[in-house]
């Protein structure tokens, strides 16, 4: 329907993980195993406004979020095991979040960084089952813990940031009580296909609804 289609976004020469969109500044940024981050002006199709690691120095995006305690800034992860928080505008990269990683182990990737709602608090899931939490202001790890039995592929903070929703390719989605760390439900979702299960996780923004999406090609809402 040509009435719906604004246009295409043309920039990326591959394969696109990631994308978020800012009402704020009606701004969208994407990341994509072309390795770059791209921040597009969404009101008009026009080419990106700024493109980040365009020479691959943090190695391949791989999630992007907005940071909510500060609108112009945005986080950042790679399969390199590395996040990064950056400022749109000027491009400069303002802080790389605390990593002991092994870059010579593929399980260092990091599937997929949101940042808290309220708090000035990032959070990753990475693909040797762990998830963390980072604080903003000084790089540091916070937390730090075994999160599912395989690797974490999705994450979601409800819109009141008290909960946090994770799935992963185990076939379960589990929900932790923020504060205490803890894991308070857990249920399995989707089936395995290709030794891949759940890709995504959602909070509904107002209403008490969950959603999930899978490798099984099935998206699941729960009251």
């Amino acid at each position: 329907d040509p009435s719906v289609l604004r246009g295409a976004f043309v920039g990326h020469t591959d394969a696109v993980w990631g994308l978020v969109y800012s009402g704020t500044h009606q701004r969208l940024l994407s990341c994509s195993a072309d390795g770059t981050i791209r921040l597009w002006k969404a009101t008009e199709v026009a080419p990106a406004l700024n493109i980040f690691n365009d020479n691959q120095e943090m190695g391949i995006p791989s999630s992007v979020d907005l940071v909510s305690s500060d609108p112009s800034l945005m986080v950042a992860s790679f399969n390199s095991g590395h996040t990064s928080i950056f400022n749109m505008e000027t491009r400069q990269r303002i802080l790389t979040l605390e990593s002991t990683v092994d870059t010579s182990s593929s399980s260092c990737q990091i599937n997929r960084v949101i940042s808290h709602p309220t708090l000035p608090i990032s959070i990753t899931a990475h693909e040797d089952r762990h998830i963390k939490f980072y604080d903003n202001n000084t790089g540091k790890l916070i937390h730090s813990m075994v999160a599912h039995l395989d690797a974490v592929t999705s994450l979601a903070v409800d819109p009141n940031g008290l909960y946090l929703m994770s799935g992963s390719h185990d076939c379960s989605i589990r929900l932790w009580n923020l504060e205490s760390k803890t894991c308070i439900q857990e249920f399995t979702a989707h089936r395995k296909k290709f030794d891949e299960s759940i890709h995504d996780v959602a909070f509904h923004p107002s209403k008490c609804y969950i959603a999930s999406a899978g490798a099984d090609a099935l998206a699941k809402v729960f009251v």
